[in-house]
Formats: C-alpha cells, structure tokens, sequence
C-alpha cells in the first residue's frame, strides 16, 4: 500500500539570527517550550500551558533546527513563537 501516513514528530524551528549550520550547531540539546493559553484555568488557577521539547539536529544550511516535542505541537502552533532556552550549556 502506498497511501502509507506518518505521524510528524519532527517540528522544523527557524531560531532568530541563526543563519548558518555552524550558529546553529551551538544550539544543539537545548530546550524548547512552547507557550499558549488554554481555554479553563487548571486546579492552581492559571490558564497558561506548555509543551517542552529540545532541538535535536540541525536541518539545511540556512540554520533551521529540528526539535521533538514531548506531545506533538498543534497546528495552531505553526508560525507561532517557541521559546528557546539556553540550558542545558557546556559554556
């Protein structure tokens, strides 16, 4: 069968003023968290949500990284900001 789906682990992450595969192999291991606000406030009473991932390879030469995310991003997400940190680091 040829009409075979996968599930799309993989997010594609265009990190700011990364423009080359050497800037962003500095990247490489760290964390990623994506932010949004959720429709109910959970039992401490807040509304904001996360889903934290970390890059994991670089992607192309124009310095896009790849991430996977502990639970798939949503659509919603796509072209929406993901914050970076800057932990874990060997500096």
């Amino acid at each position: 069968d040829t009409s075979v789906t996968g599930v799309q682990t993989c997010a594609l992450i265009q990190l700011q003023n990364v423009n080359c595969k050497e800037d962003a192999a500095w990247y490489l291991g760290k964390k990623l968290v994506y932010v949004y606000k959720g429709k109910t406030a959970d039992k401490n009473g807040k509304k904001f949500r996360a889903i934290w991932g970390k890059v994991t390879r670089s992607h192309g030469n124009s310095g896009v990284v790849r991430a996977t995310f502990r639970s798939n991003l949503p659509p919603a997400a796509m072209g929406k900001r993901v914050r970076c940190m800057l932990f874990p680091s060997q500096v």
